[in-house]
């Protein structure tokens, strides 16, 4: 479907650049459907009585906007300025800056594998369906370095990719997954797995932000997952987690085995 097909969905909240600005009202560019134009009516500007519109908006300026009125039929749209709250607002123009960002990761990740234009808006839509957007897929790839392997992607491109998004993205947090392949020697095996793993959960901190958690997949595996919210922060806390298992299976009791994922 071409861009000239497509609509945007009544309440949909759009970033918007302002066009013209009139007496009864401004036209607007509208972020991601090219070539549509909407329009804002002077009531929709700001809450109570607008005496001078240009004192409000501007030529230029970029605006979130709420689609009120979708005429498909005239090919005209509606929105409004006013009922926008600053959440709302604050957190569009986020994804809208989310959105630019990952646009220009991709094409730095695009030139330095030699990618052509068609390439790289191919990759764009892929990495945006499989990840639900483009900002999505570096943003789960600077979490996590094995999401584009996780979901099936692979060739040297990707190791650029993961250099980018670890380099560009600062996440809410990171995740360290790791299989542990223990086996005990004599008949108290699970309770001293059981202190073991408890006490790899027992590194976890409140106040530094991490969460370590340890899973029973089956015997003699065991898997072990922390969330932190930076990497040096993970790595510190993830060499105190293998120590504490270490010491509890020592090579008298047994044997431990560690891969992260």
């Amino acid at each position: 479907m071409s861009d000239q097909d497509t609509w945007p969905e009544l309440g949909e909240f759009l970033v918007c650049t302002i066009g013209s600005v009139k007496q009864n009202g401004v036209y607007v560019d509208l972020d991601g459907y090219s070539g549509r134009e909407g329009f804002i009516f002077i009531g929709e500007v700001a809450s109570g009585w607008v005496k001078n519109i240009r004192s409000i908006v501007r030529e230029g300026q970029r605006v979130v906007a709420k689609v009120i009125k979708v005429k498909k039929d005239k090919r005209s749209v509606e929105l409004s300025i006013k009922s926008v709250s600053d959440e709302r607002r604050r957190d569009t123009l986020q994804r809208w800056k989310n959105k630019q960002r990952a646009g220009q990761l991709l094409r730095i990740v695009g030139e330095r594998s030699n990618w052509d234009e068609g390439k790289i808006s191919e990759m764009s839509v892929e990495l945006s369906e499989t990840f639900g957007g483009l900002y999505a897929a570096f943003e789960e790839t600077a979490i996590e370095n094995d999401a584009l392997k996780n979901e099936g992607f692979e060739g040297e491109w990707t190791a650029v990719f993961i250099e980018t998004a670890v380099e560009n993205i600062i996440p809410e947090f990171v995740n360290i997954r790791a299989t542990a392949d223990i086996q005990i020697h004599g008949s108290e095996g699970i309770e001293i797995i059981r202190k073991a793993l408890s006490a790899a959960e027992d590194c976890a901190s409140k106040e530094e932000e991490v969460e370590v958690s340890a899973y029973y997949d089956g015997a003699p595996e065991y898997r072990i997952e922390l969330k932190a919210p930076d990497w040096d922060v993970a790595e510190l806390h993830w060499d105190l987690v293998e120590a504490a298992i270490s010491k509890h299976i020592s090579a008298e009791v047994g044997k431990v085995e560690i891969s992260r994922q």
